[in-house]
């Protein structure tokens, strides 16, 4: 049952839903605000409260919650366990549907899609408890303001909505300026502000202490830049100098780009870790000296996880029978794509060699690194009589990798929207 609400000359303000089952999610944007239309609950007590499970299972979703737990239940399909830790923690505060429907509204107004705002307040459900003109809306006009469209910031809004919920005053700003040092475009601070936004959970000041120290220590600004981008948790660091000594003492040179990336692999990995994957080279034939001389080499080689080093190992050594060892001349391989890269590449050099056309002695690692144009025109093209069958063979691979890589993403998109339909409705 719906009662309307109306003033002279008989204008629709607004309605009052009863229907326990309203989301205002499902409904169209209206030219009359979502804040006026409010669904049944029960008073918001003061006290903490807990639920069993027997409990749960026993009761309705709406008659028995406080008002905030029932509308994250109802219209976003928390479950009342979660939300009702979210309401024990104090991160819900309203007692009625007009401040969380305006922050629905505003979220609409501003571009984004029903299924976006559900996204959203799933991962960050005390937005809803924001005045939106007063706490999103001016960080909205920020990022407008360093020439980053709406179309650019929904999607990382979408994904990484916690920025929402950091000063714009006091760690928006501050971080923005701070990033400017190391970034070269708005579009890229912006990105890098909000996919970094766990930097909240750490002191601002803590943060250009390590900018500073990383400064010092002679640490390139292209290094500082991938940091930022890859991981932005090492700058909430307490320990920071002991990691920069460490990986300086392993012979790395600060002012070149790959003491950054040996930085994550020891900075960004548990010891536990570190000492697993050393142990998977191992089985491979690689000794404690080797996985050392390919970590200076190429520090990312140990950011590569676990079971993609086994299967690009398995299918060079098993496979095509080749030593594990070759590797080591130019680790940054196992970086590569297996199906994309390394597979069709391979197939082309292990014929050429079956063929005789390619000397034994010949490098096996250096043609995965050339660019593609480049590999086609070393170890395709220039044999004539072969070439159409190596090209065939080389296209069917990538083909087939770029074939099973669509079939995932839609697998995927098919399994989100599934999800969506059990979470959502």
């Amino acid at each position: 049952m719906s009662k309307l609400f109306l003033c002279a000359p008989n204008l629709v303000l607004g309605f009052i839903t009863t229907n326990p089952n309203f989301d205002p999610l499902s409904q169209k944007h209206s030219s009359f605000p979502i804040s006026l239309r409010f669904k049944c609950c029960t008073a918001t007590p003061t006290t903490t409260i807990t639920i069993t499970a027997s409990e749960s299972k026993s009761k309705s979703k709406s008659d028995r919650y406080p008002f905030p737990v029932s509308y994250l239940i109802n219209n976003f399909d928390f479950s009342p366990e979660s939300a009702l830790k979210y309401f024990n923690n104090g991160h819900l505060g309203f007692n009625t549907v007009e401040k969380p429907n305006s922050v629905i509204n505003f979220f609409l107004n501003n571009g984004f899609s029903h299924s976006d705002i559900r996204i959203i307040i799933r991962k960050s459900p005390s937005l809803l408890s924001s005045r939106p003109h007063k706490r999103l809306l001016p960080k909205f006009e920020f990022f407008l303001s360093k020439g980053v469209s709406s179309s650019d910031f929904v999607p990382l809004l979408t994904a990484n909505p916690q920025i929402l919920r950091s000063s714009l005053e006091n760690r928006i700003i501050p971080l923005f300026e701070l990033l400017s040092k190391f970034l070269k475009t708005n579009k890229d601070i912006i990105a890098c502000l909000i996919i970094c936004s766990q930097l909240s959970a750490h002191p601002c000041e803590r943060i250009v202490a390590n900018i500073n120290l990383l400064t010092d220590f002679g640490v390139c600004n292209s290094a500082i830049a991938r940091l930022f981008k890859t991981r932005p948790s090492i700058f909430g660091s307490t320990d920071l100098i002991k990691s920069l000594e460490e990986v300086k003492g392993l012979g790395f040179d600060p002012s070149v780009i790959n003491f950054g990336i040996a930085l994550m692999a020891k900075k960004g990995m548990s010891e536990k870790l570190w000492d697993e994957k050393v142990d998977t080279f191992k089985k491979w034939g690689w000794s404690d000296e080797v996985v050392s001389r390919a970590f200076r080499s190429h520090p990312a080689v140990m950011l590569v996880s676990i079971d993609k080093i086994n299967l690009v190992m398995s299918f060079w050594v098993n496979q095509l029978g080749w030593n594990s060892l070759a590797i080591t001349k130019k680790p940054l391989v196992l970086s590569y794509s297996l199906q994309k890269r390394i597979i069709p590449r391979a197939l082309v050099l292990q014929y050429l060699l079956m063929k005789g056309l390619r000397n034994k002695d010949a490098s096996l690692v250096i043609p995965f690194t050339y660019t593609e144009d480049l590999f086609l025109n070393k170890f395709v093209f220039s044999f004539k009589e072969e070439s159409d069958y190596l090209l065939k063979l080389y296209e069917e691979k990538i083909k087939l990798a770029n074939t099973k890589e669509k079939k995932g993403r839609n697998q995927s998109v098919e399994k989100d929207k599934a999800t969506n339909i059990l979470v959502y409705g």
